[in-house]
C-alpha cells in the first residue's frame, strides 16, 4: 500500500511539477520533460510493471489535461516504461549513466513517436526541423533535470524498500 501511494505522489508531483515549473523555466519554448524521466527511471529502477504503470497513469494524467485523445500518451508513456524495465536486471543503484543513456534514449523515442504519430501522418511538420530544434533540445534539457532528481527518486525507493523489508520480516 506504501508503495501506490509513493507512486501515486510520484505521479502526481512529476505531472504539476511539467505542467507549472519546468513550463516556466522552457528555453526558447522547450521544457523539460519530467515525465519521461520519471517513466525511465521508474521503469529502471523497478522493472517493468512498475514502469508501465507509472506510464499510464502520468500518460492519463497527460491526456485529461492536454491531450486530444484519451489514450494517447499513456500508451506512448507505458511504452518507455515498459522498455526501461528490460534493463532493470542491469541496475547497479549507485550508477547514473545508464539512466542518464536510458532517459535520452527514451526522450528521443518519445519524440519520434509523437512526431510520426501526431505530424508526419498529416505531412505538417519536417522531420529533420523537429528532430534539430525540438526533440534534441528537449532531451539535453530533460538530461539536465535528470542528473538533479534521479538520487531523489532513488533515495525515496530505498526507503520505501526498508520499510516494506522492516513490515514483511514482522510476518516472518
Amino acid at each position: 500500500m506504501l508503495r501506490l501511494c509513493v507512486e501515486a505522489l510520484f505521479v502526481i508531483v512529476t505531472f504539476v511539477l511539467q505542467s507549472t515549473l519546468f513550463q516556466a523555466i522552457s528555453l526558447a519554448s522547450i521544457a523539460p520533460n519530467a515525465i519521461i524521466m520519471l517513466v525511465s527511471v521508474y521503469g529502471f529502477i523497478r522493472g517493468k510493471k512498475s514502469g508501465m504503470f507509472i506510464g499510464f497513469f502520468s500518460g492519463l494524467l497527460v491526456d485529461i489535461f492536454y491531450g486530444d485523445i484519451i489514450g494517447f500518451y499513456a500508451l506512448l508513456y507505458m511504452v518507455v516504461g515498459y522498455l526501461n524495465g528490460f534493463f532493470h536486471a542491469r541496475y547497479y543503484k549507485e550508477e547514473i549513466f545508464l539512466p542518464m543513456g536510458l532517459v535520452i534514449g527514451s526522450d528521443i523515442l518519445y519524440g519520434i513517436m509523437v512526431y510520426v504519430l501526431r505530424f508526419a501522418l498529416r505531412n505538417r511538420s519536417s522531420f529533420v526541423y523537429n528532430f534539430v530544434h525540438v526533440i534534441i533540445p528537449e532531451t539535453i534539457y530533460t538530461l539536465v533535470i535528470t542528473i538533479i532528481l534521479y538520487r531523489v527518486i532513488l533515495v525515496i525507493n530505498r526507503k520505501v524498500e526498508e520499510i516494506e523489508k522492516r513490515s514483511a520480516s514482522k510476518f516472518d
